[in-house]
């Protein structure tokens, strides 16, 4: 059951990201772990396999990556990433809906986008 619910959201939260503009989700190999990407640059990582340990990987604003650990128990501090930065969301999680985590992909993806040269935001401006 638990292996279950937490596949359905890699697909799915893989899905959401490579919804996005000109996001690209996939499996890295070198990094043995699925990587959002936008333009060269990370968005997010998240667990390959399903398991209880499972975790979505996400940059926000360091005073909300604070609040979000204190409230929610099942996030924590960036795996592998720039603590101030980034956060982990167990997958596993009944704390936070699809719908929540959905937001804070499109988050990370808005800061990464933001942080983008201008000639290849306008590029893809020009492409849309």
């Amino acid at each position: 059951m638990i292996n279950q619910t937490v596949s359905a959201r890699i697909k799915h939260f893989q899905d959401f990201g490579n919804s996005l503009p000109h996001a690209k989700v996939y499996f890295r190999d070198d990094w043995k772990t699925i990587y959002f990407d936008l333009s060269g640059k990370m968005f997010g990582l998240m667990s390959p396999t399903a398991s209880e340990k499972s975790i979505i990987t996400l940059k926000g604003d360091p005073e909300s990556n604070i609040e979000l650990r204190e409230i929610y128990p099942d996030v924590t501090a960036g795996y592998y990433a720039n603590k101030k930065h980034w956060n982990s969301i167990k997958l596993l999680t009944s704390e936070l809906s699809d719908q929540e985590i959905e937001k804070m992909i499109a988050y990370s993806y808005k800061l990464v986008y933001k942080n983008l040269p201008l000639s290849v935001r306008k590029a893809f401006t020009a492409s849309d």
